[in-house]
C-alpha cells in the first residue's frame, strides 16, 4: 500500500508551497531591488526545476540524460538570448 501512496508529489508540493512563500516575503519584507531580484530569480529556476522533475517526471524514463540535457541547452540559449540582447541594445557593444 506505501508504494501507491504519492509520497515524491507531496513533498515536491510542500516544497513548491515554501518556495512561492519565500517569494512572496520579498513583498513582505520590502527588500531592496537587487535583494528582491535575487531571490525571486532563485526561487523561480529552484520551482521550474522542482516542477520538471518532480511533477513531469523528466528523471523516471530511461532517456533521462537527454532530456536534462535538452533543458539545459534551453537555458542556455535563453540566457544567450537575454544577455546578447542586453549587449547590443544597453551596454552599445
Amino acid at each position: 500500500m506505501s508504494e501507491l501512496f504519492p509520497r515524491k508529489q507531496i513533498i515536491g508540493f510542500v516544497f513548491s508551497l515554501v518556495l512561492t512563500a519565500a517569494a512572496l516575503a520579498v513583498y513582505f519584507l520590502k527588500l531592496s531591488f537587487a535583494q528582491g531580484m535575487v531571490v525571486l530569480v532563485v526561487t523561480a529556476f529552484v520551482q521550474a526545476l522542482l516542477q520538471l522533475v518532480v511533477f513531469m517526471h523528466a528523471g523516471e524514463s530511461e532517456d533521462k540524460w537527454v532530456i536534462y540535457g535538452k533543458v539545459f541547452f534551453m537555458i542556455a540559449m535563453a540566457l544567450i538570448t537575454v544577455f546578447g540582447t542586453l549587449l547590443i541594445f544597453l551596454w552599445d557593444m
